[in-house]
């Protein structure tokens, strides 16, 4: 029986709808060595810094601008933006009452590229022949389900989602995350899919997770990959993770087929994982953003008209097995039919949809009316119009930003607590912090350069310290102190 605990692969799709597929990049079991080597030295780029997670999968920072997406001959002019210009409206809600597990949290300690840099999984040899074999799987699958909602069977797939067909610019879900046994030739899986078109002018993105042993040379563990993005009914280009030129990853900590965990315990511990992927309003590119991190975006270039180039008519959520037709199915979900609830049978909630208005107002200074935007927990608070800033000012933008705590107190009193009132050498959970800042830098957002300049007035009572290595909280600005100044 295989551990509960053992942890699993986010599963991103990446982009088949454009790929010219070069007869030399049709990978078969029977290629030599040679040509393996050859598409690997053309997949990995180089390294400016690497990781070796404790799974045994090594992580590259590589160089922004080249990615294995630039490959692609429609972004070879491609501009980067490293941050989406608009947020949706999540405007359709069908799940008002539901019950949250915890959301994974992302750990990679110690892993942290540097700027101007992007962290990709390296791919290896046994990844190239295995990643084969999954997309032969579905090679011969035209359609994702009938229209009729229906579950449905087709050459050895197993269906159980749940459709909104209707026009869409994006959804957003919650996955619930388990670890069902399979075989070598069989997989299970979980995702969120995003779709356009019919036949061979079908286009999709998903995002979810897929257990399949043969992903690592280990079989005794589980892993996941893309379930896929096809461009023509799924029959030539589907294809995964960064295996398939076109998606711009912009993260620094998530990459494509990063394993993540825990998983769920069957009545024990719930797991889950929101996963949004939406449609730019201004630039058309779709975003992907996971644990609220931007991951990346498939550049809106890549898509037809008939396809996802003006949005979606189909948002699928659920569960898909496949098995050899002569095997029996492998398990879906925790193996348990929905009748048993919640703890015991797989889920997804929290599921919204942009339908209507694309999008809202930017989250940072409007690129387009120049407003200054105050959001707070993701929502739009309102704005500082323009027309109240000189071209001296903000009318122009800012020359300065600055992070921390600030106390006042009369000249003939001692100074009040900052913070929680401890020094920042006390660290997490002791002294307060800000984290998680970012500035934008022309028109797109970024992780400020470092060092940041750090300053106390008073450092005998007060002080500021950065932290770049504690987890979750690494590149935090700890500040505070007691007080007790005149």
């Amino acid at each position: 029986m295989i551990s509960s605990m053992k942890l699993i692969l986010l599963t991103f799709s990446a982009l088949g709808l454009i790929i010219v597929a070069k007869r030399d990049r049709t990978l078969s079991l029977e290629k030599d060595g040679k040509e393996l080597v050859r598409l690997l030295t053309s997949i990995n780029k180089p390294a400016i810094k690497s990781f070796q997670t404790e799974r045994g999968d090594i992580l590259d920072c590589i160089d922004i601008n080249k990615q294995l997406a630039f490959d692609h001959p429609l972004l070879k002019n491609h501009s980067i933006q490293l941050m989406p210009t608009t947020i949706p409206k999540w405007n359709i809600n069908n799940n008002k009452n539901a019950k949250n597990a915890d959301s994974v949290p992302f750990q990679q300690d110690g892993i942290s590229c540097p700027s101007g840099t992007v962290v990709v999984k390296r791919i290896t040899q046994e990844d190239l022949i295995q990643a084969q074999r999954l997309k032969s799987m579905g090679s011969e699958y035209s359609r994702h389900i009938s229209l009729e909602g229906k579950n449905i069977e087709l050459t050895g797939f197993h269906f159980a989602v749940a459709e909104y067909r209707y026009s869409v610019f994006g959804a957003k879900v919650n996955l619930s995350i388990w670890e069902p046994e399979v075989s070598p030739t069989q997989f299970s899986s979980s995702s969120m899919l995003i779709a356009q078109g019919s036949k061979k002018q079908f286009q999709s993105i998903r995002a979810g997770w897929i257990v399949y042993q043969w992903l690592n040379q280990n079989h005794s563990r589980f892993a996941c990959t893309p379930i896929g993005l096809y461009a023509d009914g799924f029959i030539k280009t589907g294809c995964y993770n960064i295996l398939c030129p076109g998606f711009v990853q912009v993260s620094t900590r998530i990459p494509l087929g990063m394993l993540f965990g825990p998983v769920s315990i069957y009545d024990g511990p719930q797991y889950e994982v929101g996963i949004r992927i939406y449609k730019d309003g201004y630039t058309g590119d779709w975003w992907l953003v996971v644990y609220d991190e931007n991951v990346g975006y498939w550049p809106n270039s890549l898509f037809t008209k008939a396809g996802l180039g003006h949005g979606a008519s189909l948002v699928a959520y659920g569960g898909e097995v496949f098995s050899p037709v002569n095997e029996k199915s492998p398990s879906m979900g925790s193996g348990h039919f929905p009748s048993e609830g919640y703890s015991k049978a797989a889920y997804v909630n929290n599921f919204k949809v942009v339908k209507g208005s694309v999008a809202s107002k930017p989250p940072f200074p409007d690129g387009y009316t120049g407003d200054w935007w105050l959001v707070v927990y993701d929502e739009n608070v309102g704005y500082w119009p323009n027309s109240l800033f000189t071209k001296a000012g903000l009318g122009h933008g800012a020359s300065l930003v600055a992070y921390g705590g600030e106390v006042f107190s009369p000249v003939n009193e001692k100074s009040p607590s900052m913070g929680s009132g401890h020094f920042p050498s006390e660290g997490y959970s002791k002294a307060a912090y800000v984290n998680n800042f970012k500035v934008v830098k022309g028109s797109v957002a970024s992780k400020p350069p470092f060092p940041v300049k750090l300053f106390s007035s008073t450092p005998n009572c007060y002080k500021a310290s950065l932290i770049r290595k504690r987890k979750a909280w690494y590149n935090a600005i700890f500040f505070g102190g007691p007080g007790g100044c005149i």
